[in-house]
């Protein structure tokens, strides 16, 4: 058991994550700007209110736990001056970051190449300015996370309400619970410094998605009009590397079975017991 973690940034991943780490951590607290509203399935003391754009919060910050980064690097002066006020640099850090880092695919190619951790990023964007402030000049475990789904996140819904539409267009997705396993393992033994693409290594086409859930749910997408836009497919082998030295593997690989098992379960949750 290690001494203690804070999860900066306590959202959707950390409702998932938290009950997991509870093995692995004596004390873990959480942070929120609101913290005793979004908070209150914690109890009071492992609750902390942090804004990074309110320095006079940091201080709430444990001086010494493991820190799990959960919300996007920005503003890129703000992260750094947070950065050295909470010394980072001493402690073991994990940075949530996002796949969206590389950009589109410049290649005429389709299906477009696979990419992966060695690729060039987009440092135009700001979040990805904070990522890599953190990961080169703090030793942050650096994971681009690829499109996050599972319970109150279902591509089928996405599809209902014309978030996603029919696009031969590549989509990578990690299930939430895989996406949690990954962040105790890189916490325990991922490469200071080092970045892993957390994605379930089988990109699939927004056609092929919309096709199956047309076909058992009867649910029609409306058609995208980005229809030039091949995607990114996203190697997930390093991911893999560092999961066998935690737990074994992915556990939600494949995406259609997923999504037919969590509809099977909202369905099981809408109908009254006996």
């Amino acid at each position: 058991m290690h001494h203690s973690l804070v999860i900066l940034g306590s959202g959707y991943t950390a409702k998932f994550f938290l009950p997991l780490a509870q093995n692995h951590y004596s004390h873990i607290f959480a942070t929120s700007r609101d913290p005793d509203r979004h908070l209150s399935h914690l109890r009071p003391d492992q609750r902390i209110r942090f804004d990074l754009a309110r320095p006079d919060t940091w201080q709430e910050v444990p001086t010494s736990a493991d820190v799990l980064w959960c919300f996007p690097a920005v503003p890129t002066e703000l992260v750094q001056r947070f950065a050295e006020a909470a010394s980072l640099r001493t402690r073991r850090l994990v940075v949530l970051g996002s796949t969206s880092a590389y950009g589109g695919s410049a290649s005429a190619e389709y299906p477009p190449p696979w990419i992966d951790e060695t690729a060039s990023v987009d440092l135009t964007k700001p979040r990805v300015q904070g990522e890599e402030l953190l990961r080169s000049s703090y030793d942050a475990v650096l994971l681009r996370v690829a499109g996050i789904y599972g319970p109150g996140r279902n591509p089928v819904d996405w599809i209902k309400t014309r978030r996603a539409k029919n696009s031969r267009k590549y989509v990578n997705l990690i299930h939430v619970e895989d996406l949690a396993v990954t962040c105790l393992a890189a916490l325990a033994h991922g490469e200071p410094g080092s970045v892993y693409n957390v994605s379930d290594g089988d990109p699939r086409t927004w056609m092929e998605i919309c096709k199956m859930v047309e076909q058992r749910w009867d649910i029609r997408a409306a058609d995208s009009q980005d229809a030039d836009s091949p995607g990114k497919r996203v190697s997930n082998k390093r991911l893999c590397e560092l999961l066998k030295l935690y737990d074994g593997g992915l556990r939600c690989r494949d995406l259609f079975e997923t999504i037919e098992l969590m509809h099977q379960n909202s369905l099981n949750e809408a109908t009254p017991s006996r």
